[in-house]
């Protein structure tokens, strides 16, 4: 049954604008974006079959167009539509991050580092640079590299903290295994970290582990 058939209150787009987007699962979400479904799907039956072949919406949004478009009813323009979706929340995200003290609100960070790594593929190692106030000031994905390493150069890690004129610095990686839990190559790899930038006067404020099912904080862990 096509969803402008269904009862009024139940429909995606009313519901939300009635209730707020928190009152939608995320099939419904999906629902919007994709406005239409295929042949014998609704939009929401589309969503639902979409976050079980991608197995979450996270997965979902972290899937490159080509496999996407693969999808019946998906295509490049809906692959783009999601995207960019994606894209508006990694944006505001980091902008509230850029306008309060990270040390003293310390979630947008962990948030917006979360939403751009926790879903990928291959790891990805990256930094959050911030001025000395502590605000953020400019987000880089530094190295990437295979499901299980990144090779990581401390070097080019102090370029950039002095290209764009950095006080400290907030690193973050993913372990597609999906475990945040630090390694000892990642303790080994901070430390070197720590020791390189101190010589240019950057401090290292954190180091993120991120895996499926949250973050870990080198900071909180006493390991910094």
């Amino acid at each position: 049954m096509p969803i402008s058939d269904w009862p009024e209150d139940e429909r995606p787009r009313e519901k939300l604008l009635a209730r707020g987007p928190g009152s939608l699962s995320d099939a419904e979400l999906l629902a919007i974006f994709l406005r239409v479904g295929v042949r014998g799907m609704s939009a929401v039956d589309l969503g639902r079959a979409l976050l079980e072949r991608f197995r979450s919406l996270g997965g979902l949004l972290a899937a490159s167009a080509d496999r996407l478009a693969e999808v019946p009813g998906i295509g490049v323009a809906k692959s783009a539509q999601l995207k960019a979706g994606l894209e508006i929340a990694r944006r505001a995200l980091i902008e509230q991050a850029r306008t309060q003290d990270t040390l003293s609100s310390p979630e947008a960070v962990r948030d917006y580092l979360r939403l751009a790594l926790r879903d990928r593929e291959h790891e990805v190692f990256a930094a959050v640079l911030l001025d000395a106030q502590n605000r953020v000031i400019h987000y880089e994905e530094l190295f990437r590299g295979t499901l299980t390493q990144t090779s990581v150069y401390p070097r080019e890690v102090v370029k950039c903290a002095l290209r764009h004129n950095a006080a400290a610095v907030i690193f973050a990686h993913n372990h597609p295994s999906g475990v945040a839990e630090p390694s000892q190559a990642d303790r080994l790899l901070t430390d070197a970290l720590r020791q390189a930038l101190g010589m240019v006067d950057v401090r290292v404020l954190d180091h993120f582990v991120i895996g499926a099912a949250g973050a870990t904080s080198f900071a909180e862990r006493g390991l910094l």
